[in-house]
């Protein structure tokens, strides 16, 4: 009796590190991993918690300045409109 000599091959995906095993043969695949998670510490948590606030926080003070400027603007054509009505 001869035996097949089983070529498998292991294939890891670099986004997630899952892991397969894939046999070249019958090109099944014989066994899958999920890939372990990066343990973060709780400092690497809070920083990215901080800045993700403060990006936030510069976002909705850019939007509330642009809302001031519109009103503004508005304001400042009303009262031209108002002169250039008036002065006719």
């Amino acid at each position: 009796m001869v035996k097949e000599k089983r070529d498998v091959f292991e294939v890891t995906c670099p986004h997630c590190l899952s892991s397969i095993w894939i046999d070249a043969a019958s090109r099944t695949v014989l066994k899958a991993e999920k890939g372990a998670k990066k343990k973060e510490s709780l400092d690497e948590l809070l920083a990215r918690e901080l800045a993700r606030r403060a990006a936030f926080d510069r976002k909705f003070e850019a939007t509330a300045e642009l809302e001031r400027q519109k009103k503004e603007k508005a304001r400042e054509k009303f009262a031209d409109a108002l002169k250039k009505a008036g002065g006719d």
